[in-house]
């Protein structure tokens, strides 16, 4: 298992998991506030709306791996289906980092189960920073799809399940980023 860490470039308060850079933003379900599963790969919301995020990738995994949410304010795991099979991590506005990125689809194209961790998404809500103030960590492995799980939850989280705004995220009010879709099947 290969652990790499990249600082991401995000705007409008997102990142993704995407499959071979296909982002159909039209299906992204943001039910959850955090994380988005589209019909192929996935949308992170962040808490800041424009800069760096730290993110640590760790994989490829070939099983579910042990929990590891103590040092982390949230975490949710949901399926994240991979048809080309070249899931890996980009900057929505750059791209991949460029120092290359691993793939996190080790059985090619197939579904996936995502567990995203996150930390700091409080500290600078819908501002900038070009230092990263938060981390994230991502870890997939192969399995059937099932419904998102919530594993650790924090206010942020919380507020967008109390008061969901169908169709848009808590960063950003561009509808053609975020209408709501159903969960994958």
């Amino acid at each position: 298992m290969v652990t790499i860490t990249h600082d991401v470039f995000v705007n409008e308060g997102v990142f993704g998991l995407l499959d071979a850079g296909e982002i159909p933003a039209q299906s992204a379900d943001w039910s959850n506030g955090f994380v988005a599963p589209m019909t192929e790969g996935a949308l992170i919301a962040t808490g800041i709306n424009t800069g760096l995020v730290r993110v640590t990738i760790q994989g490829p995994n070939e099983q579910t791996p042990g929990q590891t949410v103590d040092d982390w304010e949230e975490v949710v795991e949901a399926s994240v289906h991979a048809p080309m099979g070249k899931l890996s991590l980009e900057s929505l506005e750059l791209g991949p980092p460029a120092d290359g990125s691993t793939v996190l689809s080790p059985a090619g194209p197939a579904w996936y189960r995502m567990r995203v961790h996150a930390r700091g998404r409080a500290l600078n809500v819908d501002g900038v920073s070009m230092e990263p103030v938060e981390d994230y960590l991502i870890i997939t492995w192969p399995a059937p799809p099932t419904d998102i799980t919530i594993m650790r939850t924090s206010d942020h989280i919380e507020q967008c399940l109390r008061t969901p705004q169908p169709g848009t995220t808590p960063q950003s009010q561009n509808a053609e980023l975020n209408p709501p879709s159903p969960k994958p099947e």
